[in-house]
């Protein structure tokens, strides 16, 4: 069985730029789309990369909260302190379905799989602030229905970039975690 947050300097250390890239990008690009959602793309893209890199169960994890508290300490968005659930929750629950989907698929589809999850934990975010808001179980409902279908479209792009980035990578032997195929 793998260790869970065991990490190398190196595996650290990228981690902590996937993280700090994220918040980065995310602050610069502040895009007024208009459409909710489209945050999902740097972090399934992001999360999935580091997993892809790092290879370890907890990597998600490590660079979702790490991000959040880099948000949270240069202000980025809005939400203080939940911010770190905003990042945390998708890369958590990323990360248990990559424990549950890590043979079982190819990359391409893992990536896929492991978005749309990390995609409904973030939608799921959402569903519950509503309610905590006071809209009705129905409305909240069709508000996680749209925020999934939305950040799903994101997700589904983000993800499918993951593999020719990993795989070039790879070609290139800047890969060195034999295990992500």
């Amino acid at each position: 069985m793998r260790k869970v947050f065991n990490f190398s300097l190196q595996d650290a250390l990228f981690i902590g730029f996937c993280a700090t890239l994220l918040v980065a990008l995310k602050s610069m690009l502040r895009l007024k789309l208009g459409v909710a959602g489209h945050s999902m793309f740097l972090m399934t893209f992001f999360y999935l990369i580091c997993y892809g890199v790092v290879g370890r169960v907890g990597s998600i994890t490590a660079c979702g909260f790490l991000s959040g508290l880099v948000a949270m300490m240069l202000s980025v968005g809005k939400g203080g302190p939940l911010i770190l659930i905003k990042f945390g929750l998708p890369a958590l629950a990323m990360d248990l379905s990559m424990m549950l989907f890590a043979g079982l698929l190819t990359l391409k589809w893992r990536c896929v799989v492991v978005g749309l999850v990390g995609c409904f934990a973030w939608a799921a975010k959402v569903w519950v602030e509503n309610l905590l808001m006071g809209m009705t179980i129905q409305v909240a409902l069709v508000q996680f229905g749209l925020s999934m279908l939305r950040g799903g479209a994101f997700t589904l792009l983000a993800a499918l970039m993951v593999p020719p980035v990993l795989n070039r990578l790879r070609a290139h032997d800047l890969l060195f975690n034999e295990e992500i195929k």
